[in-house]
């Protein structure tokens, strides 16, 4: 299979979270999980002083714009290209241009892969965060965005949570 890579996607100014929206709605519909593995909106958080008092604001990094992480074929490019409020892909010509590992870093996306050494059906415990010291079973993996699905028990009821794999160990 191929390498998975980032991608810039153009869209309507306005219009960031509903392209990302659509888009992962279309991933799940289509089952291409393994093609397209990360939608994101680049957030940043800026101070803004109205009427004398300071408020940390969250602001799009790039307005008009959405990056993907996912292997370039005809399919995962006929959809995105195709989801309402996208204008295009930013490269020469029809060509999508992946961004370099230099350019990816000043964005604060990790490119790294963690290793793990549990599977799915396996009991974790997680070490760190909001869930720390909570134990579950994992239920599913996501390599792209380095998380794992666990079961927990909440309120007398099963419950899907995301962890990050950084997050956990294997008990």
């Amino acid at each position: 299979m191929a390498e998975a890579s980032w991608y810039v996607v153009h869209t309507y100014s306005g219009y960031e979270n509903k392209v990302k929206a659509n888009i992962e709605k279309t991933i799940e519909n289509r089952h291409l999980e393994e093609e397209i593995l990360e939608v994101r909106v680049p957030m940043q958080d800026v101070v803004e002083i109205k009427n004398g008092s300071k408020k940390t604001v969250s602001k799009k990094l790039f307005p008009g714009y959405v990056l993907i992480n996912m292997v370039m074929n005809d399919d995962t490019w006929y959809v995105v290209r195709n989801t309402r409020g996208v204008t295009g892909f930013v490269g020469p010509g029809s060509k999508p241009v992946p961004l370099s590992d230099a350019e990816m870093k000043p964005l604060g996306i990790k490119v790294d892969n963690i290793s793990v050494d549990f599977k799915e059906g396996d009991t974790i415990m997680v070490v760190a965060g909001v869930w720390k010291d909570t134990v579950g079973v994992v239920s599913r993996m996501d390599f792209g965005k380095q998380t794992a699905t666990i079961s927990v028990e909440m309120f007398g009821r099963e419950t899907p949570v995301e962890i990050s794999f950084a997050e956990v160990r294997k008990m």
